[in-house]
């Protein structure tokens, strides 16, 4: 299914709202709404909709950037096995604060 047939048909399914940010769209500024597939997988079209949503091009954007943000930390996190911080900064705070009072 191309770009613009499930662009359509999400247009005929969901009110044009954003779906994060709540902003409304009317026919001039329609364009600014985009859809979304909320398992990131462009060739999953269901015509039911249900892997769409519509953003604007601002949260769409967001989106996407949190995505590659989020893969990018993945890629760098040390593995569950792999060495772990000892030091425990707060371990005496109760008996600190107990001190002062």
């Amino acid at each position: 299914m191309s770009e613009q047939v499930y662009r359509d048909q999400a247009l005929k399914l969901f009110p044009w709202i954003c779906g994060r940010c709540r902003r409304e769209f009317s026919g001039k500024n329609l364009r600014e709404l985009t859809v979304h597939h909320k398992d990131h997988d462009h060739n999953n079209n269901p015509r039911d909709g249900s892997n769409w949503e519509l953003l604007c091009l601002y949260c769409h954007d967001n989106e996407h950037s949190r995505q590659l943000e989020a893969q990018r930390q993945g890629a760098d996190v040390p593995a569950a096995s792999g060495p772990r911080a000892s030091h425990k900064p707060f371990a005496d705070l109760m008996d600190r604060l107990k001190d002062k009072r």
